[in-house]
């Protein structure tokens, strides 16, 4: 198979070539339909455990596998291992990063624990395939090096990233990254822990995947490769979903919606759910139970571009004043957590339950031979669901998927908040949504709240911050310099727009991800209209940008204390400043760090005009909405 590649121009590093010349026995895969079958070790298997010899612990199942009639269902043992751990990363080079070093966390240079790694993949029959992350030409190339027995991971793998086959590799395709997964390590030398280490090489970004979920390696982890190369050639990989919206007059927007893990990414390329009677419940009075709907005859459509993550490469740019770009995955890890029961999403049951091509399912309890259900949450503990169930869906079967390079009309920025009130104050004070300046767009990726009651992550609850762009977890390299990436990338596109909505809940209303699905109905059938200067203003905490004071989508008033919450009585003035300053205490603990002399002197005049209580129109001032591009009528 190495003189196979090497006659088509494909190098392959000595290091790999020496595992795979020495490994037990080496299975190569072309396609998904192959890594289906292995997945259950056999097409003549139903039900597999993929476990292993742990020093210590003896044999230790990490999960069983189930062939079920749409598909591959995978349960872990752990309901640790179902939910990503957000710190994984460990940084094994001496490159530039702002991250933990491995040798300072463990006291030990990683060449030794890579030694270690090499010698128990080479006693493994191993599954081997190459990958590509990104969307050729524009990404990096790689292969796959996994125990035989863990096929569902690499499964997973092969539909997040396109897997690319031996005898068909595309022209300039190079092996520029390789992950090496390795499950019982994490017992052995991480306390049982998930762990992702990377070992930028010069020429080869290694990926040392220590455990099973997909999320932090296969998944988050080619995303940090990808970051990698974006931060020396200076492009952005973006946290978001995309999708074009056509609104029943035909009016069409894109929207790239950013936010961290929770932050109603998915959700954005969702329908909004009706109720019974075909009404759309607002949201709900968590003191009073009250319930507010609204009649929607018809709601926009929409085509969706990407799910998670979206390459802005400088190839795609048009020079326009907005943002373009691609998709970066070739599927898509769909959390179905806000699936309880059958009818609750109509267009993800029929794509599961009777797929064109098998699926993957995380964390649905399932029978061999059976069907995956995409509400048939495993449960944690009896009476509690995993909050995390998971089914991977590759993008080509997706109805009305864009398969080409898109340009952004609004960029939204998503943010779980808890309910807020006068007796217990919280961020919770965000409005349906509001209109954000560029400087403020900008601070609220620097900061990137993850936010009340994540589901997708092993967390405290507490606002913890995801960092630049959101995307920060993932990155291996220096904080300040995707910052300030970011920010050119705001100042050289001044025709996109900037929006913040909430989910889950404004002020005591709770209201899932309504706000930022009513925010795509309202600015879709808008178009390019602006709002009339009485529409707006700023809002009582400046970091909130401009507050809405009416809105009316097909005829519905949206009522004032949706967008105004101290107009809430049960949150007031008072439950609203004390939420403000909490969120003003977060921007003024999370922002200091930016402030390294690599910082562009704009960045440094917006962080430090936030430090010292800037009005909204100050941070207008700071980088104004150009003239000709501005979304609001200004009154000379």
């Amino acid at each position: 198979m190495i003189q196979e590649l090497e006659k088509k121009g494909v190098l392959v590093p000595d290091q790999i070539k020496d595992l795979l010349n020495n490994a037990r026995k080496v299975h190569y895969f072309n396609t998904t339909d192959e890594l289906v079958d292995a997945s259950t070790n056999g097409a003549e298997n139903s039900s597999f455990e993929v476990k292993y010899d742990v020093p210590g612990k003896g044999e230790y199942v990490e999960a069983v596998v189930h062939r079920v009639t749409n598909g591959i269902s995978a349960n872990y043992t752990e309901p640790y291992m179902r939910r990503r751990d957000p710190g994984t990363m460990a940084i094994a080079d001496d490159k530039p990063t702002d991250k933990e070093k491995f040798k300072d966390v463990f006291g030990y240079d990683f060449s030794k624990l890579r030694d270690e790694t090499f010698d128990w993949l080479k006693d493994q029959e191993l599954a081997v395939f190459f990958y590509y992350a990104g969307n050729f030409p524009v990404g990096i190339g790689g292969i796959a090096i996994a125990p035989a027995n863990a096929g569902f991971f690499a499964l997973g793998l092969a539909f997040l990233q396109r897997i690319i086959p031996i005898n068909n590799m595309p022209k300039g395709f190079r092996i520029d990254s390789a992950i090496y997964v390795a499950p019982p390590f994490r017992h052995t030398h991480f306390n049982g822990k998930q762990k992702v280490i990377h070992n930028r090489l010069d020429g080869l970004h290694e990926l040392f995947s220590y455990n099973l979920y997909p999320g932090p390696s296969a998944k988050k982890g080619l995303y940090g490769v990808l970051l990698s190369r974006g931060e020396d050639e200076g492009w952005v990989t973006t946290h978001c979903s995309t999708v074009q919206v056509i609104s029943p007059y035909d009016n069409s927007t894109t929207f790239m919606h950013e936010g961290a893990s929770g932050g109603g990414k998915s959700e954005m390329l969702q329908l909004i759910p009706r109720e019974t009677n075909g009404q759309v419940l607002i949201g709900r009075n968590m003191v009073t139970g009250e319930e507010r709907l609204m009649n929607i005859q018809l709601f926009c459509m929409f085509n969706p571009v990407t799910d998670d993550m979206a390459l802005c490469h400088p190839s795609y740019q048009k020079g326009n004043g907005k943002l373009t770009a691609a998709d970066a995955e070739n599927g898509w890890f769909i959390r179905v957590d806000g699936i309880k029961e059958y009818g609750d999403d109509p267009f993800l049951e029929k794509i599961t339950i009777n797929p064109p091509e098998p699926l993957l399912f995380l964390n649905v309890d399932t029978k061999p031979n059976g069907t995956a259900l995409v509400w048939n949450h495993t449960m944690d503990e009896p009476g509690k669901r995993c909050p995390n169930p998971r089914v991977i869906l590759p993008r080509h079967i997706v109805p009305n998927v864009v398969n080409k390079p898109v340009t952004i009309d609004v960029r939204s920025f998503g943010v779980r908040t808890p309910p807020c009130s006068k007796e217990n104050p919280t961020y919770g004070i965000v409005g349906l949504f509001h209109i954000l300046p560029p400087a403020l767009a900008w601070l609220w990726r620097l900061v990137s709240p993850r936010g009340h009651a994540n589901p997708s992550i092993v967390g405290t609850g507490s606002m913890d911050s995801e960092g630049v762009g959101s995307y920060w977890p993932f990155a291996t390299g220096k904080r300040v310099h995707h910052a300030n990436l970011l920010l050119e990338q705001i100042i050289s596109t001044p025709r996109v727009r900037y929006t913040l909505a909430p989910n889950q809940h404004v002020g005591v209303w709770k209201v899932g991800f309504k706000p930022q699905m009513l925010m795509r109905e309202y600015l879709t059938r808008r178009g390019n209209a602006k709002l009339s200067s009485d529409q707006y203003q700023p809002a009582r905490c400046a970091l909130l940008g401009y507050e809405l004071n009416f809105l009316t989508i097909e005829g519905n008033k949206i009522p004032s204390r949706f967008l105004k919450v101290y107009k809430q009585i049960e949150v007031g003035e008072e439950g609203y400043d004390k939420g403000a300053e909490m969120l003003y205490d977060f921007f003024r603990k999370e922002l200091p760090q930016y402030l390294t002399p690599d910082l562009l002197p704009l960045g440094r005049k917006i962080i430090e005009a936030c430090l010292n209580g800037a009005s909204v129109e100050q941070y207008n001032d700071l980088l104004p909405m150009e003239y000709k591009y501005a979304f609001f009528k200004k009154n000379k």
